[in-house]
């Protein structure tokens, strides 16, 4: 490259830093790139534990070394907000942001609204989009923002060849398509991940024996929002197991599954946070007996440390099944209970590396330097597929569908 790129990282959540961490750890390593964070969304709420803090304390302790890094913190909500408001206002602050900083390259990741905002000001701006995780499929309406944002987005930077695939059926060229790995992986497989001690320390946590309990709004079905929160604390109510309960995200909903929560206030077997740490939440999980609830880290991290896990729901439905994963679907509290048993009983899974093998920011670094990546036409083109490749790409995917479905047949 001939000169110096400037890079954006849009960042709106815990869990989506978490997994862009690694990503701009090896872009400090490089004298070919600056970048600044774009730090929005849950990060800015006190409810949540302000977790832009978080960042500055993530950078300060990456020692990055290239000198001053921009960080700039944007409140797009207040509470209750809905998400098509917050889109427009997280537009409005992003698109205020860039007019300044001129970017080369703004970097959004998965399926919230703050990624789709990032990838309409840059497609509008003329700005390239980098899109972390595109590809991947989901049961509610997180499916619909990831696609919306992988059309447009310039670039994409998919887990696996299952997701660089399905890009490919939604009209992406293949030469704007890298297989690097989710970047949560590395963390995951890093030598100084926190050891279980330290995260015990740090969130008083008096349990050497627990399940973690993570459940997040369904956006598209608020019935079942509420009704799988009261059902999922009768059941850990019900339970004389030690219990983790992270908040859940912000979306519509969230108020039904904190009312919940409150019923176990003052119980010692239960301690709630607002937030974790992402790497101490690797190390809760890697020390957990389960994870139980809706969240993606019961189907992407929790089978890489061969950790139980119960999904609940259909927040989760159509993406990767591992032997280590019980699905259940009905809301009732006596289902869980059952499951949460299982779980107990079973032996820690093989490690799974569906999702990478700890080598995505080597990968993401390696790709992001080559010439041809910034040659990437602005101008987009839907690419069409013939007849022939998509009958046997359909092929292609019933059969490993199938086989998953084996597997988890096979694990029930």
């Amino acid at each position: 490259m001939s000169e110096r790129k400037n890079i954006v990282f849009l960042t709106g959540t815990r869990a989506d830093f978490g997994k862009l961490r690694p990503l701009i750890e090896t872009l400090d390593t490089s004298e070919e790139f600056d970048f600044s964070l774009f730090v929005t969304g849950m990060h800015t709420s006190y409810k949540y534990g302000y977790t832009v803090n978080e960042v500055f304390k993530a950078l300060d302790e990456d020692k990055l070394s290239q000198g001053p890094h921009s960080v700039y913190t944007y409140i797009n909500h207040s509470n209750g907000e809905p998400m098509e408001q917050v889109l427009a206002n997280t537009i409005m602050g992003l698109s205020r942001y860039v007019a300044q900083y001129a970017p080369d390259l703004i970097v959004v990741h998965g399926d919230r609204v703050e990624a789709l905002a990032g990838a309409i000001v840059g497609a509008l701006q003329n700005i390239y989009v980098a899109h972390i995780e595109g590809g991947e499929r989901s049961g509610t309406v997180d499916e619909l923002i990831r696609h919306a944002v992988t059309k447009l987005s310039h670039i994409h930077f998919v887990a696996n060849d299952e997701a660089a695939q399905r890009l490919k059926q939604l009209g992406e060229k293949e030469e704007a398509v890298y297989v690097i790995g989710s970047p949560d992986i590395d963390i995951m497989l890093s030598p100084n991940l926190p050891a279980f001690n330290e995260a015990q320390e740090r969130y008083d946590i008096p349990f050497e024996h627990y399940g973690i309990l993570l459940y997040h709004p369904v956006t598209t079905s608020l019935q079942e929002t509420e009704q799988t929160a009261k059902s999922l604390v009768n059941a850990v109510l019900a339970d004389d197991h030690n219990y983790i309960i992270i908040y859940p995200n912000n979306d519509k909903g969230a108020e039904a599954i904190f009312r919940e929560y409150r019923r176990v206030e003052g119980n010692e077997r239960f301690r709630v946070y607002p937030s974790l740490r992402f790497p101490y939440f690797l190390s809760m999980l890697n020390h957990s007996d389960f994870i139980l609830g809706n969240s993606s880290a019961g189907v992407r991290e929790a089978p890489v440390y061969g950790v139980p896990s119960i999904n609940v729901g259909s927040r989760q439905n159509n993406r990767f099944c591992a032997n280590s994963i019980i699905d259940v679907e009905s809301w009732d509290g006596d289902t869980i209970a059952d499951a949460i048993q299982t779980a107990l009983k079973m032996p820690r899974g093989k490690p799974s590396y569906y999702f990478g093998e700890g080598n995505s920011a080597e990968n993401f670094l390696k790709t992001i330097k080559q010439e041809k990546l910034w040659q990437t036409p602005k101008q987009k083109q839907f690419m069409d597929l013939d007849i022939h490749s998509l009958m046997c790409q359909a092929v292609g995917q019933a059969n490993k569908q199938a086989q998953q479905n084996i597997a988890c047949l096979w694990n029930d």
